[in-house]
């Protein structure tokens, strides 16, 4: 780290080299693994927490290089030929797009100065953003800018569906392609297909500790601060915008990094209480939670939490309960269905969502419950994760992940998540057998995804009518799958609605009732979701069509349709260079396509006998 602005440590200079333990890994998430390959890059990225608050700090830092000799003031750590810096803003804000687009520019012009020294555009930058981003900024569509739904369902098709299943079920889900943009982009896109999600569900999805040292380890206890605690962060450190300069280590190069800590909602400001008052600063409005358990054990209150203890009965003077006393009141009084719900969304009436702030999830929550607490208690949401990183995938204070990654060796090491997603050939590498069959679309997941593609695709033609409709565009896939998530929230509390449930897949909806976020939501009562269409979007008889997806489906996803499709485009190769039809060559292809599609269409006669019931 090179410099910041202002200081990221209050009481040092803001070209103090230190970080906060908390923010070690910052010079190796900003300037990427592999970075010199590339002329330029963008990175998202998320950062803990500091001083015990919740609230996740989200990074976005633009970097780029330039030839040394183009310098017109060389400074005496510029040793190599080429000159390798990041500017990086720290936000309390989710808005990715839109600060990556301020950024971008930025750092366009800062390179153009040609003088590193120059770093008055910087804090005009931060200057601008703190005066025109307020918490307001998140409740529109520009928190979705740079985010594509559509050039997603484009090149995952059918696929994005699994995807979307596979976070809801909270497995350890890695991301992986070059370049670093590429990879944050695909990766917060398929979140922004939760509702809320990039909004309100992203600030508890940063909780992990940095690795210490074994002898640290071994001196000292658990020291990690409890979620209620109140932050004690300065003032200077908790309204300001920091810029930071730091030197990349493989390639010997400086790193520069404008981080940017967004002023309107300033942590230390934030009283989290039990009786849902609002906090001394009016634009923070937290509740606090149940104690947390140790991170080194993989349980934790949320799941032996006990809804009585929330009611407005027990709220002024009860709440020192602990986790075992709750669990026993768990086990010996149960939870009827007539009892008092922890709290009833509000509707909106205003045409509005009104969010009000989840007792259990400590999550803003719309009157659907939305967003779902995937990213909570020990789930983690890393855009981009540095090798630095990699202990996390095996910590133990880590149930699960949605992670990115671009270098190969988190790829090789398999055993460490369920599912690997290859970006670049749309591939969801999938480990275990029985999560493939949980995960396997059932017929009307296929005409959702089916429906997705074909609107999406049949404009592509027209370079007039190409993303400019409603249905086929961003905002249109974005609203299929909150009305696909809210059918199935609906069709779940449904009596006797096993026929229904078939529909998203009987095995899918048994796993997801296991997971901490469905466990979250059932504790409360969403009157809103009874006028709601309680059965899948899709839902239907099984016709012809249905036979023809299921085909198109598999041929797309078996191993044995991937060997088909290579040997079609072999021969089809083969015709075009040739110009006719080469005796052995084509006769060749025609064999080894005929044997394939003759073992897989066995197999596939197999694996689809029941369906015709």
């Amino acid at each position: 780290v090179e410099f910041s602005y202002p200081p990221l440590k209050p009481g040092e200079g803001h070209n103090s080299q230190s970080l906060p333990e908390e923010w070690k890994y910052l010079p190796f998430l900003a300037l990427p693994d592999g970075a010199h390959n590339y002329q330029e890059d963008t990175v998202f990225f998320h950062l803990p927490p500091r001083c015990g608050d919740r609230t996740t700090v989200y990074g976005v830092s633009c970097y780029r290089q330039i030839e040394a000799k183009a310098l017109k003031v060389r400074q005496a750590d510029v040793t190599r030929e080429t000159v390798q810096k990041s500017v990086c803003v720290l936000s309390q804000l989710p808005l990715y797009g839109l600060l990556q687009a301020k950024l971008q520019l930025i750092t366009h012009a800062y390179f153009e100065e040609k003088d590193f020294s120059k770093i008055s555009i910087l804090k005009e930058l931060y200057d601008h953003m703190n005066n025109s981003l307020g918490s307001s900024s998140i409740e529109g569509s520009q928190v979705y800018l740079g985010l594509s739904p559509r050039d997603l369902v484009l090149h995952f098709r059918h696929k994005v569906l699994i995807l979307f299943k596979l976070i809801l079920l909270e497995k350890k889900v890695l991301f992986y392609i070059s370049p670093v943009n590429r990879l944050v982009g695909a990766l917060m896109t398929v979140l922004s297909l939760f509702p809320g999600m990039i909004e309100h569900g992203l600030t508890d999805c940063s909780q992990y500790r940095p690795r210490k040292s074994i002898s640290e380890d071994a001196g000292s206890q658990e020291n990690v601060p409890q979620l209620h605690d109140s932050a004690s962060a300065s003032a200077t450190d908790t309204s300001s915008i920091n810029l930071v300069m730091g030197k990349g280590d493989g390639n010997g190069a400086g790193n520069h990094s404008l981080e940017g800590q967004k002023a309107n909602l300033p942590v230390s400001q934030s009283e989290k209480t039990w009786n849902g008052a609002q906090s001394t600063n009016d634009a923070v409005q937290r509740l606090k939670v149940p104690s947390r358990a140790s991170p080194a054990s993989s349980e934790s209150d949320w799941e032996t939490l006990d809804p009585s203890v929330l009611e407005e009965s027990n709220l002024k003077g009860e709440h020192e309960n602990t986790a075992s006393e709750q669990a026993e009141n768990l086990a010996s009084k149960g939870m009827s269905p007539e009892s008092l719900p922890i709290t009833v969304q509000p509707q909106a009436n205003t045409g509005h969502a009104v969010l009000v702030p989840g007792l259990i999830s400590g999550l803003e929550e719309d009157q659907y419950g939305m967003p779902l607490a995937i990213f909570t208690k020990g789930y983690l949401c890393l855009p981009y994760m540095a090798l630095q990183q990699h202990h996390l995938l095996s910590d133990v204070t880590v149930r699960g992940f949605v992670a990115g990654a671009t270098n190969i060796l988190f790829r090789q090491q398999k055993h460490l998540s369920d599912a690997i997603v290859e970006i670049e050939d749309a591939h969801i590498q999938i480990h275990d057998p029985e999560l493939r069959k949980i995960l396997n679309p059932t017929t009307a997941d296929l005409r959702f995804a089916d429906f997705l593609v074909k609107h999406v695709t049949e404009n592509r033609d027209d370079v007039f009518l190409d993303g400019t409709g409603w249905e086929g565009g961003d905002e249109w896939i974005r609203a299929q799958f909150s009305a696909y998530l809210h059918a199935l929230l609906a069709a779940v509390l449904q009596p006797d609605n096993e026929k229904i449930l078939s529909d998203f897949g009987t095995a899918f909806v048994a796993a997801w009732k296991n997971t901490h976020n469905y466990r979250v939501w059932n504790s409360n009562k969403h009157p809103a979701l009874a006028e709601v269409n309680s059965s899948h979007p899709f839902q239907g008889q099984y016709s012809v069509s249905d036979v023809k997806l299921r085909l198109s489906h598999s041929v797309q996803n078996s191993e044995r349709g991937k060997k088909i499709g290579n040997v079609m485009a072999s021969t089809s190769r083969n015709v075009v260079q040739t110009g006719k039809a080469v005796g052995q060559s084509v006769g060749g292809a025609f064999t080894s396509a005929k044997s394939a599609m003759s073992s897989w269409f066995s197999t596939f006669t197999q694996s689809t006998q029941s369906l015709g019931d």
